[in-house]
């Protein structure tokens, strides 16, 4: 592996587990991209780009209806890879599932014809792989859980205590419109539901921003909602 491609040894986390044969082969194969917030990566299970490792930056995985509302499977940061951006090697198993950028990031791409050709032909990527389809099955089965027995205010409220960890502030420049898209709901709904928490002492509301004032309040409320 040559120098600019050395830090996809970090960024794809089974690297330290492969034969000298497989190193090789995604060696030379792998290639490194930088894409700007907002770049459409990945676009539901006609596309088939390849595995994406994270070398840093954030990356958004959603479902769309056909009514066009979204809803966040989940987010991949820094050493996380994405699957089902190459889920056409996986034995006619599809996904529509979308993958954004939502900041700035470098990712590493592995063409999905030669990730299948390491599954086929070792155990540890064929380990690995399964690992990663069982968790992320588990992370969309606690979602359902969630949107179907979870009130609207436990889960907009675990959503902001989530965001204030991953944003490291307790005031997130966020629109009602984008909480709506993680949510899976309307902007109508998150706008009554925020300005109740306002009246609870809970936010604080202005034009793009939600200032989290009562975080262990917020906190509370999730409790709550898991009893």
């Amino acid at each position: 592996m040559d120098g600019d491609a050395a830090g996809f040894a970090e960024a794809f986390p089974l690297w330290g587990k492969l034969d000298d044969a497989s190193r090789e082969t995604l060696s030379r194969a792998v290639t490194r991209r930088a894409v700007p917030a907002g770049t459409a990566l990945h676009n539901g299970s006609s596309d088939c780009i390849g595995l994406l490792a994270v070398e840093s930056g954030q990356l958004r995985a959603f479902i769309r209806s056909e009514a066009g509302k979204e809803v966040t499977m989940w987010r991949l940061l820094a050493g996380d890879v994405c699957l089902l951006s190459a889920s056409c090697m996986l034995h006619d198993i599809q996904f529509d599932i979308t993958v954004d950028a939502e900041r700035d990031t470098v990712l590493w791409v592995i063409p999905a014809e030669v990730y299948r050709s390491l599954m086929d032909s070792s155990a540890v990527v064929a380990n690995y792989t399964s690992q990663l389809m069982a968790s992320r099955l588990t992370d969309a089965m606690w979602l359902v859980e969630q949107v179907m027995w979870q009130g609207f205010d436990v889960r907009l409220a675990r959503f902001l205590v989530d965001e204030s960890l991953l944003e490291q502030t307790k005031t997130l420049a966020i629109t009602h419109e984008r909480i709506a898209a993680h949510l899976g709901s309307a902007r109508e709904v998150v706008t009554r539901m925020l300005r109740y928490f306002q009246g609870e002492g809970l936010v604080e509301l202005a034009r793009g921003t939600v200032r989290l004032t009562d975080l262990d309040g917020l906190r509370a409320l999730v409790a709550r909602g898991d009893v």
